[in-house]
């Protein structure tokens, strides 16, 4: 009978010891923005400037933020703005939403630059010799000129909308359907003779950078920041929503909320 007992008081102990060990951290999504932005324009056009876009990502209040520089680019910018509070970069500095604007948040607020950009020097080198010989070869005055005329027409779609480096229309479908309109005859066009500096091909480098640090900080219930040229947003947005672990969240009522406290 005792033996019983104690059999019966042990599979107990075990049972109650099996139903308080430490649970599993519960997996949330990650909520993920797109920003375009229009480098040197920021410095000069009266709306979307680099105060607007200061504002904006204080309301955005990212933890990660995926930036267009290269990881070999990140040390060296972040060390001398470390020292001097100011950014000698080459590739980074020609950005003044990093320079003006990304970097200097970091004294203020708590998120991480994360290097995606998939670009080297090299590719730029290489992507302007290509296109250089494309244009001055008269057996491809066809292609050169069907490039020349799709930009053309994009431009002028749009310019015909009235607003242009309105920061709602940036993050509209519409302005990501009149980018592919020079966009993707210029991919169509010289993207594999370009090779890695051609349009898809920058892209894919770039995204395999957002998606490893997509992965990496899976589930965490963070907020990410992806901050990349505008041309780039509609080709990121076409891949990022074929993810079901994030939450694609949209720009607009975070543009509405810093309008309303102006």
């Amino acid at each position: 009978m005792f033996r019983l007992a104690f059999f019966c008081y042990i599979i107990l102990l075990v049972g109650c010891q099996s139903n308080t060990s430490t649970p599993t951290p519960s997996k949330k999504q990650n909520e993920v923005l797109v920003l375009g932005t229009i480098h040197s324009g920021h410095l000069k056009d009266s709306v979307y400037n680099v105060a607007y876009l200061d504002r904006l990502i204080r309301e955005i209040n990212p933890d990660y933020i995926l930036s267009e520089i290269p990881p070999d680019r990140m040390k060296e910018a972040m060390d001398g703005f470390i020292k001097t509070d100011s950014i000698a970069e080459p590739r980074v500095a020609r950005f003044p939403e990093y320079v003006d604007v990304v970097f200097p948040l970091t004294k203020e607020m708590d998120f991480e630059i994360i290097p995606t950009a998939g670009w080297t020097s090299e590719m730029n080198k290489d992507r302007s010799k290509k296109l250089k010989a494309i244009r001055e070869d008269t057996a491809r005055t066809a292609d050169w000129e069907a490039y020349v005329a799709a930009n053309q027409k994009s431009d002028s779609l749009y310019k015909a909308t009235g607003k242009v480096n309105d920061p709602y229309f940036i993050h509209t479908q519409q302005y990501d359907d009149i980018q592919d309109v020079s966009l993707q005859v210029y991919n169509e066009l010289f993207n594999d003779e370009i090779g890695l500096g051609g349009w898809d091909n920058i892209n894919i480098a770039h995204y395999w950078n957002i998606e490893k640090a997509l992965e990496k900080h899976r589930d965490e219930g963070k907020r990410f920041l992806i901050i990349y040229g505008a041309g780039h947003k509609g080709w990121f947005l076409r891949e990022l929503r074929k993810r079901d672990d994030i939450q694609l969240l949209e720009m607009k009522p975070f543009l509405d909320r810093i309008g309303e406290s102006q």
